[in-house]
């Protein structure tokens, strides 16, 4: 049994959400065994606390590793199956090897979710296992585009949470009743929806922004995204960070890193981070599985089209033109009018070199 086993009974949930978090571990309980999809985010950690308590032994969580899998999410699904006490098991496959993924079209995650899910299979089956469950929850099939729920439909993938109408809330409180660490872990995309539809996902892009979210993550950044338009990366902060990235010493560091790891160019988008900002819809695809990110618009970077930067067309930054700087006009910085700095940005702060 889980460390914190039968966690829906202990009172510590809402009446509502634990009755519905007993229906899931009793469906789960009666099947002869399940193997979960973990990526050890709050989806499947539940989905795997459930199954763990419902069938003990004959419960496993098995993970799929590829290049679109950041490794810290891989240490992290360890560390919670551990948590939850459940058998952990990986399976390594490459999305790489099927041309259609590479494409990177409005089906990519489809393609991906179909390889994964059949990896799961290939694994219950060598186990004994008869069902793959997911993650999905209730709020899932609401949220846009959603091509890798298409995948779960037709491989005929038990979906527990979803069944049981368990919302994305629910989740996370059950999840804190059986206090997992991962409880108030904001949803993680795999890397290739950092890549907009239309640029093909490649091993040398995928690594270039996993190592560049790495230095956002070792700086003290929780919500952002490292968006890469063809050798251009786009930073995107949550608004509640956006202002302590304004800080000069942050995009001098930035650029120097992530130039140095393949970027030709570093720009920060003002609009912050936002699901979905690359995709048709708006929508990112994020689940417990290692469902992605639904990628964007034609693979052009609006900022960037035809080659040419807005900003600098025909070799001119409207910003600096005549060799002005519009916010530092006459020698002064408007944010810094009067020798007054800006109130809350964290100017002079030190960033590793």
């Amino acid at each position: 049994m889980s460390r914190n086993a039968r966690a829906a009974d202990d009172g510590s949930l809402a009446p509502e959400t634990a009755a519905k978090a007993a229906s899931a571990r009793d469906a789960l309980g009666e099947r002869d065994g399940v193997l979960v999809a973990f990526s050890g985010g709050v989806d499947s950690a539940v989905v795997a606390a459930l199954a763990r308590d419902a069938l003990g032994d004959d419960a496993v969580a098995c993970t799929a590793r590829s290049e679109t899998l950041p490794a810290a999410e891989l240490d992290d699904a360890k560390q919670v199956a551990d948590e939850i006490g459940i058998d952990h098991e990986t399976v390594t496959f490459s999305e790489l090897d099927d041309p259609n993924f590479v494409a990177n079209d409005g089906d990519r995650c489809y393609h991906c979710r179909t390889m994964r899910l059949g990896r799961m299979y290939e694994t219950a089956k060598g186990l004994g296992i008869d069902t793959v469950c997911d993650g999905t929850n209730a709020d899932d099939p609401g949220e846009g585009h959603r091509p890798g729920l298409r995948a779960v439909e037709e491989l005929d993938v038990f979906s527990p949470l979803l069944d049981a109408g368990i919302s994305k809330a629910e989740v996370r409180a059950i999840a804190d009743a059986y206090d997992l660490s991962v409880a108030d872990k904001p949803s993680m995309a795999c890397l290739s929806s950092r890549i907009p539809t239309g640029l093909e996902v490649t091993e040398e892009r995928l690594t270039r922004v996993e190592k560049a979210e790495r230095v956002l993550r070792e700086w003290g950044f929780s919500g952002f995204r490292v968006r890469d338009h063809d050798g251009l990366a786009r930073v995107e902060i949550a608004p509640d960070e956006l202002e302590r990235a304004l800080d000069p010493a942050f995009a001098d560091a930035v650029h120097e890193h992530l130039t140095d790891l393949g970027f030709e160019y570093v720009t920060l988008d003002m609009a912050g981070y936002r699901t979905g900002s690359v995709s048709p819809g708006g929508e990112e695809e994020s689940g417990s599985d290692g469902a992605d990110d639904v990628a964007n618009d034609d693979g052009d970077d609006e900022a960037n089209d035809d080659g040419d930067d807005e900003a600098n067309d025909d070799g001119d930054d409207e910003a600096n033109d005549d060799g002005d700087d519009e916010a530092n006009d006459d020698g002064d910085d408007e944010a810094n009018d009067d020798g007054d700095e800006s109130v809350g940005v964290d100017l002079g702060r030190s960033y590793p070199r």
